[in-house]
């Protein structure tokens, strides 16, 4: 509440800006219009008469597998799916400090979905952050990034979009807090937060680097998750990719920083992390970076995640705030069990209801040293453990090396579950079998034990956890 509190103040401060935002608008209308009005056929040099119809198919077909591979790009199923049995239908919760939204449904229902839209409305939105009735939509949908895809690739996803099979489907209404569900202060968090324009290549640096960069700062949309929030929840401009949060998950530091960030990773270690979701000796993917993984990255090409790579490590290195005064990566940290087994014979069970009374270590050979083994070494997956551990290890290994516990927890709560055509990776949630005290008393075992001594959680911080929608 207190930060929900600070929020409203900003945007009272702020509100007299407004009126200067509406009157810059009203002027740039009339020439907004006049480009929307333009037929994009036209625009697409469509329409020739020298043009066969199997000409007209093969474009059409390579336009649609080109918006596929896009959408993939943009995992725009991962949040527009709530049932799978109902994929693009939208109705995925979305946590916020203002409130919870629903992802809309994105497909070409006329009723419920957008098949009524045109392209120019599907542009506005992508671009613009605007509906096709002129309603403002809540950044939650990325359109700070994506007002920087170009128009083709933007229709592409389109064209792709209306192959989809049509659901009738409603998602539930946003249950936002006042005065947040006023969707006309989207205005204000506007002039605060967006440019909208197109990427434009950087002269002075190479092919591959602005292909990176109209990637990552585009359609994948990294900052989202990779940037942390300033006091109107717009993304930093001064400590871009340093890190943030989502659906209480920390999404960590992308930036060459070699003490917080991936400063220590190669190129082929970031590539194979996008592609399998595991990086041997850094980090293994859970929560919405496996599920990113899963539906994008894992299926973008090699040139494309090269690209991605560069563009990400010549970025300034930005160093963590959390890891300040650290001199070591969070990767680096931990040793192996030696005797604890040992010294748990004869021992009692440790009882319930109080962290500290409960046994981290009676958990940690109960419930996870038959896959991580009681040393916490894992099990590798044989011949392809360098991209495919079977059980991951727990040293070196950055989740439980981070100075936050909060993700640990949430692999604890929320299990991992990531598919990748590299392997099929499981591990149960406890989240039904284990209270808010077992599992802090179990995080901290483990972060003590195998990573960072320095790390702890509390109960109330699981609670806190236990109740962010995923």
């Amino acid at each position: 509440m207190r930060r929900v509190s600070r929020y409203m103040t900003a945007f009272a401060l702020l509100f007299c800006g407004f009126s200067l935002y509406v009157a810059r608008q009203a002027a740039q209308e009339p020439a907004t219009r006049a480009v929307e009005a333009m037929p994009i056929s036209v625009a697409r040099g469509e329409g020739s008469s020298t043009t066969t119809d199997a000409d007209t198919h093969t474009r059409r077909a390579d336009l649609v597998r080109r918006g596929e591979y896009l959408a993939r790009l943009g995992n725009c199923a991962g949040c527009h799916t709530a049932d799978p049995a109902r994929p693009f239908a939208g109705g995925r919760a979305i946590d916020s400090p203002f409130g919870r939204l629903y992802t809309p449904n994105l497909t070409p229902d006329l009723a419920t979905g957008i098949g009524a839209w045109s392209d120019a409305d599907f542009l506005r939105a992508m671009h613009e952050g605007m509906g096709r009735d002129g309603e403002r939509l809540f950044p939650a949908f990325p359109y700070v990034e994506f007002t920087r895809v170009s128009d083709g690739d933007v229709l592409a996803i389109r064209a792709y979009l209306r192959t989809l099979a049509p659901i009738r489907y409603t998602p539930p209404a946003n249950l936002l807090h006042f005065p947040f569900k006023l969707r006309g202060l989207i205005a204000l968090w506007n002039l605060l937060n967006f440019e909208p324009a197109r990427f434009v290549p950087d002269p002075h640096q190479s092919a591959e680097y602005n292909r990176g960069a109209y990637l990552v700062e585009g359609l994948a949309h990294c900052e989202e998750c990779h940037t942390p929030r300033n006091l109107t929840y717009g993304l930093s401009k001064t400590r871009r990719f340093s890190g943030g949060t989502q659906a209480g998950w920390l999404a960590y530091n992308i930036t060459p920083d070699r003490v917080s960030g991936i400063g220590g990773w190669s190129d082929d270690a970031l590539m194979r992390y996008l592609t399998t979701g595991v990086a041997a000796g850094h980090a293994s993917a859970a929560g919405p970076m496996a599920e990113i993984v899963q539906n994008a990255t894992q299926y973008l090409r090699p040139e494309d995640l090269r690209a991605m790579s560069v563009f990400l490590r010549a970025q300034p290195g930005v160093r963590d705030l959390e890891h300040v005064k650290e001199l070591r990566p969070r990767d680096m940290l931990g040793e192996p069990a030696i005797d604890d087994v040992t010294t748990l014979r004869g021992s009692g069970v440790g009882g319930v209801g109080d962290a500290g009374k409960v046994s981290g270590a009676q958990l940690f050979v109960a419930n996870c040293a038959s896959c991580h083994r009681w040393t916490g070494a894992g099990v590798t997956g044989g011949a392809a453990a360098s991209a495919t551990s079977a059980y991951e290890s727990l040293i070196h290994n950055s989740t439980v090396g981070a100075s936050s516990a909060d993700n640990l927890a949430m692999v604890i709560l929320y299990g991992v579950r990531r598919q990748t055509k590299n392997a099929d990776v499981l591990m149960p949630a406890f989240a039904d079998e284990l209270d808010d005290a077992q599992i802090a008393a179990l995080a901290n075992y483990v972060t003590k034990r195998f990573g960072n001594p320095a790390t702890a959680t509390t109960v109330s911080r699981i609670a806190d956890l236990r109740a962010q929608a995923q």
